[in-house]
């Protein structure tokens, strides 16, 4: 059996162009485990990543045992990545879970006690704000990690029980910019594209998406057409020599937070050699004109001063994006977490308006989430937007609500935009907000700035709420904490990144008193006595198919449709949105008919100016008569927020590696996993650690004006000027280093800064300083199997797993159906 640490994408399957992806299912029990011992097989898919990949889990004597692939789902046919396999229910399963409440003490100490003095204290201080100061003292701060009707009932409860439009996840992290770009662009979010787009593709270009150790198996996916008999043309945009670099036709190593002056040099490109369908353009449009002028400056050399790439490049990728009969283009954190981020994503989707290469096979874009079930957080609107990508501008959408709710409109907060994170936690800091609920998610480690993050939520005038499945950086500073189940242990429905949903039925139950996330909104929901307007419960459900059944009357008629499903569909695998009675089976591309949802009626925003944030107002939209064409929206381009300098002479850059997912809280708790990366380090090109006098595994300070880390250094294949470290790994001592201890969050050094439009934060570009602190005894912690491979391997450990990182691989040749 192959070592899944070893070799992360498994084995080769290829296919060509127009076939089915062959069938593939990978396996993994517990050690002494065997098949035949399994006593049942539980339908669910992974949440380790965004690309939602069907599994069942392995139960045997009440606890989770193993996992195997699904082979009959779209998504992954059968395949796992290391993450889902070894990661997915070890992660569960630590001695370290919370399995009761716990209070902070008169000492100031964490205590525990029991679910009614918990909730007490939280309902108490909840009023008590209510009445003192009113529902604008409230905030919330959630995952894009909870299941669709949990979201959906913190929606319900923020927006028509208290009446707080400060609610918000850390989905603003990851994929607001992927709403936004397509909001923009298209009028509603939703990703136009599918996987299946990269069984049909002639080319693929991927903008700051490293899918080899983000979404593993999708990346397996692409190699395996790449190694078929028609390979597509891969472009890459990355400062990193990624493995999907390595494969590429054209790699542009940009410098970080120079996308915006590539885009328009890409879109430049085809104007100038009429790579355009007109056709499409004149019907299906609108702005061309304006789109045209703002690219005019940027020829091919004028974008390789900028970004730091050879001019021929920037010309090769824009002819493969041209002239190819089939594009799938897919965006994700290099674009999403840098500078003019919303602006130079809407130019992906303009590179396809252009050639017309939308709604047909092989022709998609996927705005990537970061998140398994990002998607369902933006649906619902716990990320503070309107339920149903219902626009908080229109009023006859906040009537709909009002109307499902049971509530007056005046009670659904929709006077001003929704509060974005990152403004939630500046109210918490001035002190209006005075009650914050942080649900499965860590912002102490994952937001920038972090050392300022830290002191916000250790105020004594803030009442901090955190419920989680372990004591986090985070859950140490707060006032109440309630142990949440987990994944395998709650039923629920998600949403991955090409929109299908899933389901995952509960396996085991949780450890002691831990409940679901559900359960604790609803419990909250009942003891402050929420109602709709003629008495009723706000919330009377008892079951996540309750959630479930009102979801799907919320998203009825709207474009992300579940009116078509129900749990009994979903066990049989996943289906695309949206799914009703004119598409009972689910769809698999969005504007088929070229039809975009930029309608007054229908539109989720009217639009925003992608250079300052200044929304566009009703008045103003109706007048261009966008009626149903998609806006090819321009932006120019300004400089990064923060540029290297005398003091701080390199770029800073942050992102993942394969084996560990956000803050490690379940990935550092899968043996397989944490070995592979178990602790932080930085990469530096070989030029720069060498003019440093830095060598492979020496202790280096990594300093911005915001803080320092420091940590081993690896020499390794980043662009040169350019510094990545990667996110994952925080503090265990509730937010400041132990005696002897250093620290090691990369977000100590990024910046308070965030893309108008999306308000997604700047963590791609900063400004820093590397030194040499001391002597290395050993290689740098750094996986060698990944982009943080070392540049000179000799005398470098290669990754390896194991026995225990070996997991089956069974080749199926029938069995999978084409969606």
């Amino acid at each position: 059996m192959p070592d899944r640490i070893a070799d992360i994408w498994g084995g080769r399957t290829p296919f060509a162009r127009g076939t089915a992806w062959p069938v593939r299912v990978d396996q993994k029990l517990a050690e002494g485990v065997s098949e035949s011992e399994v006593e049942r097989w539980v339908v669910s898919a992974c949440t380790l990543c965004s690309n939602g990949c069907a599994l069942d889990i392995a139960v045997k004597d009440g606890r989770m045992v193993g996992v195997r692939g699904r082979a009959r789902d779209a998504v992954n046919h059968g395949r796992l990545g290391p993450k889902g396999l070894f990661g997915s229910w070890q992660g569960m399963q630590g001695g370290d879970r919370l399995t009761t409440p716990l209070i902070r003490g008169a000492d100031g100490e964490l205590v525990e006690t029991d679910w009614d003095t918990a909730m007490g204290r939280i309902v108490e201080k909840s009023r008590a704000l209510l009445e003192e100061k009113g529902p604008l003292s409230h905030g919330f701060y959630t995952s894009g990690q909870l299941f669709l009707e949990e979201y959906y009932a913190l929606a319900i409860i923020g927006k028509a029980g208290i009446g707080t439009p400060h609610m918000d996840g850390n989905t603003r992290l990851c994929t607001a910019t992927a709403a936004a770009a397509l909001k923009e662009s298209f009028g509603s979010d939703g990703q136009p594209g599918c996987y299946e787009d990269i069984d049909e593709c002639d080319a693929i270009a991927l903008y700051g998406h490293n899918v080899a150790e983000t979404q593993t198996v999708l990346w397996a996916r692409i190699l395996d057409r790449l190694a078929g008999p028609d390979r597509p043309q891969l472009i890459c945009v990355d400062p990193r020599e990624t493995e999907v670099a390595r494969l590429a036709d054209v790699h542009l190593a940009i410098h970080p937070g120079t996308n915006l002056a590539l885009m328009n040099g890409l879109v430049r490109e085809l104007f100038e050699h009429d790579w355009i369908d007109h056709a499409y353009v004149d019907a299906h449009t609108v702005g061309v004109d304006e789109l045209r002028a703002a690219v005019a400056p940027w020829d091919p050399e004028s974008v390789a001063q900028v970004c730091g790439v050879a001019a021929d490049d920037v010309r090769r990728a824009a002819e493969i994006i041209g002239t190819s009969e089939r594009l799938l283009s897919t965006v994700l954190q290099g674009f999403y977490q840098a500078s003019h981020a919303t602006a130079s994503s809407c130019q992906v989707n303009n590179l396809h308006l252009l050639r017309g290469l939308l709604g047909k096979p092989g022709c998609g874009i996927l705005q990537m989430n970061g998140q398994p079930t990002a998607q369902n957080a933006r649906e619902t609107g716990a990320d503070g937007d309107l339920p149903g990508f219902r626009n908080w501008e229109n009023e006859q959408h906040v009537a709909e609500l009002a109307r499902l709710w049971g509530v007056e409109p005046a009670k659904i907060p929709h006077w001003a935009p929704p509060t974005h994170a990152m403004q939630i936690f500046r109210y918490a800091e001035q002190g209006s907000i005075g009650f914050l609920w942080v649900s499965a998610t860590n912002p102490a480690v994952s937001m920038p700035e972090s050392p300022r993050i830290r002191a916000i939520l250790g105020r004594p005038e803030l009442f901090l709420v955190v419920q989680d499945l372990y004591l986090t950086e985070t859950a140490m500073l707060a006032d109440v904490v309630l142990p949440a189940a987990g994944w395998g242990e709650k039923q629920g429905a998600f949403t991955n990144a090409d929109r299908t949903v899933h389901l995952s039925d509960k396996a085991v139950e949780p450890p002691g008193q831990a409940r679901s996330d559900l359960e604790i909104f609803l419990d909250y929901a009942r003891r402050m006595d929420f109602r709709r307007d003629d008495g009723a419960p706000l919330l009377d459900w008892s079951s996540p198919e309750d959630g479930f059944r009102a979801w799907q009357e919320c998203s009825r008629g709207k474009l992300c449709d579940y009116s078509g499903l129900s749990y009994e569909k979903l066990r049989a695998g996943g289906v695309r949105w949206p799914c009703n009675d004119e598409h009972p089976d689910g769809t698999a591309r969005l504007y088929t008919d070229a039809v975009f949802r930029t309608g007054m009626d229908v539109a989720e925003t009217y639009g925003h100016d992608l250079l300052t944030g200044a929304s566009v107002p009703p008045d103003t939209y109706s007048a261009m008569r966008v009626d149903g064409r998609a806006i090819l929206k321009p932006a120019g381009y300004t400089s990064p927020h923060e540029v290297p300098g005398e003091d701080y002479p390199l770029r800073f850059t942050t992102g993942r590696t394969a084996y560990q997912f956000h803050t490690r809280t379940r990935t550092a708790r899968a043996r397989q996993l944490d070995r592979a990366a178990p602790r932080a380090w930085v990469e530096l090109a070989v030029p720069d650690a060498s003019a440093l006098g830095i060598r492979e595994g020496d202790l280096v300070r990594v300093t911005s004006p915001r803080g320092e880390l420091v940590v081993p250094a690896r020499v390794g294949e980043v662009r040169p000027g350019t510094v990545f470290a990667p996110f994952h790994y925080g503090y265990w001592q509730g937010g400041k280093a132990g005696p002897g201890e250093q620290p090691t969050a990369a977000n100590e050094l990024t910046i308070t800064e965030w893309d108008p439009v999306s308000k997604q934060p700047i963590f791609k570009v900063a400004a820093v300083r590397v030194e040499k602190v001391a002597g290395g005894s050993a290689p740098a912690p750094a996986p060698t199997t990944t982009a943080s491979r070392p540049a000179e391997p000799d005398g470098v450990p290669v990754t390896v797993g194991g026995a225990e990182a070996e997991a089956e691989e069974r080749l199926q040749t029938a069995g999978m159906a084409r969606s």
